[in-house]
């Protein structure tokens, strides 16, 4: 229990001790078996980090099976190979390393970290996990019991009812348009042998992404890649086609009792590859995008008191982009809520923006850009994150650069051509006083 306490003491120092950004150096490494992972060697501290990224995420799911993907997630922390749950978490814990494992609309991740003195009983164990999981029948019910109640907790929740409307009426039939962690009645159905067919379908070389930082070299990770990866198939299951985004303007409300509405709004957006992107995200800063400055802010929170607070974000998605927003108001307040946010999307489509608010915001994200990179398990998932967006190894140290050149004319052009009031539809789901559905 003693050495455990020092490793876990020393992994504490670990994730204190975080690299400056300015300093990282990022190098692509190619395993001999042909596996490439980015690399930030760090060997101040005897600790790694591996962020392993498999692109299709829950839009894997077969027709029917909805859910399968977040399932087979949520199950491989639940035995693997001879060892079953509690046994599992008993040789994890003994290595103090740490195993996460998540699943999202485009991409299933796992992410780990080991002190370099148990390296290769973690990636050991780390193997078992994705080669042979278990997927017992006892831990498939235990954990499907857990997805259901959460399930039950979300089809009460205001903003996750609103969520699944403006999918379906954004997506329709494409995966996009329903939650990846299923339904009620789908979670349900699903059966053993579902969970190990949605675990073939993911875990494949060709969507694989890699990131790995912290005390290991070039050589010691392609070794790693290949006992861990190299055995997966070449290819996994086919992601599905592009998704149409058929959302059109208006006003949806969603009957709930409750006294304050929950409003969900947006339209089509933009794609994380289009030249375009960087103004639209200084854009998207401007309008809405987290700060107390920003016009939704003002205007709605800070003139009229009609919320605690309102944002927008870009959301672009593997296989489609929107342009969403969010806000809560009381029921007597929603109508001119909605009203105000109109306003100010069309009137910053009409005029675009100052050269003060580009300023400002081009200060802002740049400022904050360094404090993403909090740690070596950040950094490995970052590293990750850019080999999907496809975006070149030097981005890191030339992003800033990218956001300070885009000019105000630029902007001003974005902003007429990707915000669409005319096009801007909310789901409102609550009570609101003076406001009903124009569909």
């Amino acid at each position: 229990m003693k050495a455990l306490k020092s490793i876990a003491a020393a992994l504490t120092v670990c994730f204190l001790a975080l690299p400056a950004w300015a300093e990282i150096k990022i190098k692509e490494v190619t395993s001999p078996g042909g596996i490439t992972a980015w690399l930030v060697e760090d060997h101040s501290i005897p600790f790694a980090a591996l962020e392993l990224r498999f692109r299709g995420g829950t839009s894997l799911d077969q027709p029917g099976k909805r859910g399968a993907t977040y399932l087979m997630a949520g199950l491989l922390e639940e035995g693997a190979g001879s060892l079953a749950a509690q046994d599992y978490a008993r040789a994890l814990e003994s290595l103090a390393a740490g195993f996460s494992y998540d699943a999202d609309k485009d991409t299933v991740s796992i992410s780990a970290q080991f002190l370099s003195e148990n390296r290769d009983q973690a990636i050991d164990l780390l193997r078992q996990t994705i080669h042979e999981p278990r997927f017992d029948q006892d831990a498939l019910d235990r954990v499907r019991a857990q997805v259901v109640a959460g399930l039950r907790a979300d089809a009460k929740d205001p903003n996750d009812i609103a969520g699944r409307v403006f999918s379906q009426m954004a997506f329709g039939d494409h995966p996009y348009g329903t939650e990846g962690n299923g339904t009620i009645d789908s979670v349900t159905a699903l059966t053993r042998q579902d969970i190990f067919d949605a675990h073939d379908a993911v875990f494949a070389r060709d969507q694989l992404y890699v990131g790995a930082v912290g005390d290991i070299t070039e050589a010691d990770l392609g070794a790693l890649l290949d006992t861990l990866l190299g055995d997966l198939p070449a290819q996994g299951a086919a992601i599905p086609g592009p998704a149409d985004v058929t959302i059109e303007g208006g006003v949806t409300v969603v009957d709930y009792d409750t006294p304050q509405s929950v409003a969900l709004f947006g339209h089509a957006g933009i794609e994380r590859d289009d030249p375009r992107y960087f103004a639209a995200y200084l854009l998207n800063q401007i309008l809405g995008g987290g700060s107390f400055d920003s016009r939704l802010m003002s205007e709605v929170r800070e003139k009229r008191g009609l919320t605690y607070g309102v944002y927008s974000y870009l959301v672009p998605r593997d296989l489609g982009a929107v342009y969403m927003g969010s806000v809560a108001s009381a029921n007597g307040k929603i109508a001119e809520t909605v009203e105000v946010i109109q306003a100010e999307w069309a009137k910053l489509a009409a005029d675009g923006v100052t050269e003060k608010e580009l300023q400002d915001a081009k200060t802002y994200l740049t400022g904050a850009y360094p404090l993403r990179f909090d740690g070596n398990s950040r950094i490995a998932s970052i590293l990750a994150g850019m080999q999907m967006d496809d975006l070149p190894i030097d981005y890191v140290a030339t992003r800033n650069d990218k956001v300070n050149a885009v000019t105000l004319e630029e902007i001003n052009k974005v902003a007429s051509e990707i915000l669409l009031p005319d096009q801007l539809h909310f789901i409102v789901v609550g009570r609101p006083e003076g406001l009903q559905s124009t569909n």
